[in-house]
């Protein structure tokens, strides 16, 4: 059975746990659990997720404070009132379109809404033309920005909530 609800400091644990595994244990990643739990224990973000049998399989998190490292210094993103950025968008391979991220988006978005938050900004790697389509579907259609980041052009849309 599947479960949609806000994270846990358990499931944040046990989504991050796999996530650093899965990447090899590389040191950006055990940074990232840092920052993310952290986030999400001071209010500066809401992570998301889906569960089948008590175990995350999917998570996105909305970053609403202009401090987090993903979006510092780009108002354009998260300006910390109005505006808020949804990231960290993942799924096991095996989940993939069930339309758990597209459940996930939409709690997100409800949420966001319900803290007063106007818009949403969204990230994508050009070169992934398959979840650019999808968010593209989701109503972010209004580009915002791009950005060069780890060698990979990431352009950014943004929809009124």
């Amino acid at each position: 059975m599947f479960v949609y609800r806000k994270a846990t400091f358990d499931d944040l644990n046990k989504i991050w746990d796999n996530d650093i595994k899965e990447n090899d244990n590389e040191v950006k990643w055990v940074l990232w659990k840092e920052q993310y739990i952290k986030y999400n224990k001071t209010g500066m973000a809401t992570t998301f997720v889906v569960l089948y049998d008590n175990n995350p399989i999917g998570q996105i998190t909305i970053l609403f404070s202009t401090e987090c490292s993903a979006v510092l210094n780009r108002s354009n993103l998260c300006d910390g009132r109005t505006t808020a950025n949804m990231n960290a968008f993942r799924i096991k391979k095996e989940y993939e379109g069930q339309g758990h991220i597209s459940k996930l988006v939409k709690m997100a978005e409800e949420y966001a809404k319900q803290k007063g938050i106007e818009y949403l900004t969204i990230g994508c790697e050009a070169k992934e033309s398959r979840n650019l389509s999808i968010y593209l579907h989701f109503g972010y259609t209004q580009f915002v920005d791009s950005f060069i980041e780890d060698n990979d052009l990431i352009l950014f849309y943004r929809k009124r909530l």
